[in-house]
């Protein structure tokens, strides 16, 4: 198997290689995260193969995973972008909603954003997005650069684990506990 370092696993989906990270945290006992499930409804099904072969969405999905890390709830959504410039509409105002009641309720939203040109993974805390959310509601950009993100979210390579975010999402515990004792 190809090591994280050679990237040798550039040609797999970002789920995919998060299914695999989270497989690993898992047998590692270090979380336990789930992939949610699409709601469709079924329209056609090849007989011969027995797979669906046209369908649609029953309801808007919320994210693309959800569980928990040594306690802490979390969810986050998996998003490739083409270019150095991610548009807000890839982000939908319901997966926004459900984020925002799952940190409401103390736990921790965010998205892995997978920016092919340089092949960077980068895990972009909820209060980040939301303030791009923000801005974009205000009339400002409708899209972030990949500048503007902080160089400290970027999912290192780790040999054996595929998209390592735990590590980012240490540092994100960490600046809001921060952020917390500033405010007080």
């Amino acid at each position: 198997m190809p090591s994280w370092n050679s990237r040798g696993l550039r040609g797999s989906s970002l789920e995919e290689l998060i299914n695999m990270t989270n497989e690993r945290y898992r047998s590692q006992k270090l979380a336990l995260i789930q992939k949610v499930p699409t709601p469709i409804t079924p329209i056609q099904i090849d007989q011969s193969t027995r797979h669906i072969t046209l369908a649609y969405f029953d309801k808007k999905s919320t994210v693309d995973y959800i569980g928990a890390v040594q306690g802490i709830p979390v969810c986050f959504d998996a998003k490739e972008c083409a270019s150095l410039t991610f548009p807000l509409q890839n982000v939908h105002e319901h997966q926004i909603a459900f984020m925002q009641e799952m940190e409401g309720q103390g736990g921790v939203a965010f998205l892995i954003i997978h920016f092919a040109p340089n092949d960077v993974f980068y895990y972009l805390t909820f209060r980040d997005l939301l303030k791009f959310w923000n801005r974009a509601e205000k009339g400002g950009r409708k899209s972030f650069l990949y500048e503007e993100l902080d160089p400290r979210y970027q999912i290192p390579p780790h040999q054996g684990v595929f998209v390592h975010y735990l590590e980012c999402l240490q540092q994100d515990l960490s600046d809001r506990e921060q952020s917390e004792t500033a405010g007080k």
